[in-house]
């Protein structure tokens, strides 16, 4: 395992240790959980664009109903 260290504003260091005493769990222990969490979104987010770009290089787009089909979606639900 790598170990790390990072500079972090005073407000979030204060924080980290609150939620460390109040939940039981080592700081460490909420930053990895915390940056895990992150990078696993960060990775699907990149994923996924470069996803819609290659279709997109392929001319792959939502056909003008698929767009409109979405959208009575979206507005019958917000009803």
């Amino acid at each position: 395992m790598s170990v790390m260290s990072l500079r972090l504003p005073d407000e979030m260091a204060n924080t980290l240790a609150s939620l460390s005493k109040a939940t039981g769990r080592s700081k460490s222990f909420l930053a990895v959980d915390a940056l895990r969490e992150y990078l696993a979104r960060e990775a699907w987010q990149i994923e996924e664009l470069q996803k819609a770009l290659i279709e997109a290089d392929e001319g792959d787009f939502a056909s003008a109903e698929e767009v409109n089909a979405v959208a009575d979606k979206w507005t019958t639900n917000a009803r």
